[in-house]
């Protein structure tokens, strides 16, 4: 029960990484708040975690959304008086469309979900950490943040984005207790894809260029294996870091 008495809000977690981490939180005695754009998903994951004995309640979030953010973190404060972990989660894919195809459209609506989302909750986070000294960020990167093709230009930028972030709210906030880290996986089995209509063919062959290096796929359990250690006190040193967890891809 490495979590007993922590209250954490999980955001995209009816399905994937977010489900997995809302799950092993619950199952190490957080209560959580899972949060996602689709309300029937996080509801039924919600009552999964009630009936293997946890406690969570569910809460329908789009992240792109200010009101959704604030009434996604009073939810946690008002269902169980607390918030002390932030997992940022959410976020979509951008039809791996280079910057020479790329619409205003598309670039803000894929900034908008996985980078001004994170920044809107851990804004709406902070003020609640550092009145009571103490606080956990986790934030979802990719590799795609850390190289530059493993997507198209704005999933690459906003990726980009969450790391540094992640880094300079790790740094700033370090003196009043609060830790924020990111991790950073490969290509993982979870149903982002869905997020992506009629990729850009331009584009995918230049993301696509380095999947045959790939070891292999990844488990969205195994992630969350990595955000349990980084939302414990195991962790208590690490802070401003970034996780890659890729199964050895981009260690060739």
């Amino acid at each position: 029960m490495r979590l007993a008495g922590k209250v954490a809000v999980v955001t995209g977690a009816a399905s994937g990484m977010g489900e997995q981490i809302a799950r092993l939180f619950a199952k190490e005695g957080a209560k959580v708040v899972v949060a996602d754009i689709d309300g029937d998903g996080a509801a039924k994951v919600a009552q999964a975690i009630a009936a293997d004995g946890g406690s969570a309640v569910a809460v329908t979030v789009n992240v792109a959304i200010e009101e959704d953010v604030q009434r996604m973190i009073d939810t946690a404060l008002n269902e169980f008086g607390a918030l002390d972990i932030l997992v940022n989660n959410a976020g979509i894919m951008d039809n791996m469309v280079p910057v020479h195809e790329l619409t205003d459209e598309l670039w803000d609506r894929v900034i908008a979900v996985n980078a001004t989302g994170p920044m809107r909750a851990m804004r709406k986070a902070l003020p609640i950490f550092l009145e009571k000294g103490k606080g956990n960020i986790i934030n979802i990167a990719s590799i795609g943040g850390l190289n530059g093709s493993r997507a198209g230009a704005a999933y690459t930028a906003s990726k980009h984005a969450v790391v540094g972030l992640t880094k300079n709210v790790g740094f700033q906030y370090a003196a009043a207790g609060i830790r924020c880290n990111a991790i950073a996986p490969g290509a993982v089995a979870t149903n982002i894809a869905s997020t992506m209509k009629e990729p850009s063919k331009f584009g995918s062959e230049k993301a696509g260029m380095g999947m045959s290096l790939n070891p292999r796929v990844g488990n969205p359990e195994e992630i969350a294996q990595v955000a349990l250690f980084l939302a414990s006190d195991e962790s208590s040193f690490v802070n401003g870091a970034v996780f890659v967890v890729d199964g050895g891809w981009t260690a060739y």
